[in-house]
């Protein structure tokens, strides 16, 4: 490479400097970067380093390269296909076979029942009328 080459920034580079130049210039003593200018920053130093993005732009190494690390995140892809088990069939098994005074007759199989369903089931059944 060319000395004049090697010293200059590239573009995105270049145009981040001068952002953070011209918050800097117009911000009031103590004030925090805002965030607009961090992503700004982390984008520059996933693309350029973030030794030389923290060079360039004038912020410290360390709280670069945490937030460049934070904004990478976990990968957005999604699977393709998520198998589920089947539901696996614990519980009570009943066949109920119910025959009332006036000769109906009523056959119900009842599978993960609870008793007191079952009994309203046949009271219901036996106060019909």
């Amino acid at each position: 490479m060319v000395a004049s080459q090697r010293g200059r920034l590239p573009r995105d580079l270049a145009r981040g400097q001068s952002r953070f130049q011209a918050w800097r210039e117009r911000r009031k003593a103590g004030s925090r970067i805002p965030q607009p200018l961090w992503t700004l920053a982390a984008r520059l130093a996933n693309k350029h380093g973030v030794a030389r993005a923290a060079t360039v732009l004038g912020l410290d190494y360390y709280s670069l390269k945490k937030r460049t690390e934070s904004a990478v995140g976990p990968p957005t892809s999604r699977p393709a296909f998520v198998e589920l088990p089947a539901p696996v069939t614990v519980g009570k098994q009943c066949l109920c076979e119910w025959v009332n005074g006036a000769g109906a007759s009523l056959r119900v199989q009842l599978m993960g029942y609870d008793t007191a369903d079952v009994e309203a089931l046949a009271r219901s059944f036996w106060n019909a009328k």
